[in-house]
């Protein structure tokens, strides 16, 4: 209806990239400013740099809600439990996420079973391929994780293909207007 706004979300953008700057990072920060000017509470989280360890398979965190180990991923949960809308953006390796999306998946594993506000999960991927199932693994893969989370669903995919080096992406300008857009719609 006109004039009518959208309730401000509490977003949180995870990139995954193990390089800043790289493409799946830039295409975080455009959805970042998208979802800034739509009026949405949003932050960006880039793995880089943060010491987040490997799950031990221990299954502590099913009785507890928190890991046994003390590393950045306990505050990275914490901020994925309390966000409405999540956004996972990682570099496509060998047609599946990066390893480094992986263990952060793993990892939020105290999430299970939670009292979790995320609804709606976006994911933000680019690859070298050019064609656009070079992506359909790291979909699957997210899905298969949205499976331990039934009030969540996966509302959105952008599929970055056809960008190799870091910043790459600048030169996709329509990719990058996509995921702002992609942003601004939450």
């Amino acid at each position: 209806m006109k004039g009518e706004s959208k309730m401000e979300k509490k977003v949180l953008i995870l990139s995954t990239s193990p390089r800043q700057g790289g493409n799946s990072d830039l295409l975080a920060d455009a959805f970042l400013q998208g979802a800034l000017e739509a009026g949405h509470s949003a932050e960006k989280i880039s793995l880089a740099g943060k010491n987040v360890q490997f799950c031990q398979g221990c299954l502590a965190c099913q009785q507890t809600r928190r890991c046994v180990q003390r590393d950045d991923m306990e505050e990275i949960t914490e901020k994925m439990r309390t966000a409405q809308v999540l956004v996972f953006a990682t570099p496509v390796y060998y047609y599946g996420m990066c390893g480094q999306m992986k263990t952060m998946l793993d990892r939020a594993n105290p999430l299970f079973g939670a009292d979790y506000a995320f609804r709606d999960v976006y994911l933000l991927a680019t690859a070298a391929e050019e064609e656009e199932s070079a992506v359909d693994g790291t979909v699957a893969g997210v899905q298969c994780w949205l499976a331990c989370f039934e009030q969540a669903r996966l509302r959105g995919v952008l599929r970055g293909c056809g960008v190799t080096r870091r910043g790459e992406i600048r030169q996709r300008p329509e990719l990058l207007r996509k995921a702002q857009e992609m942003g601004r719609s939450v």
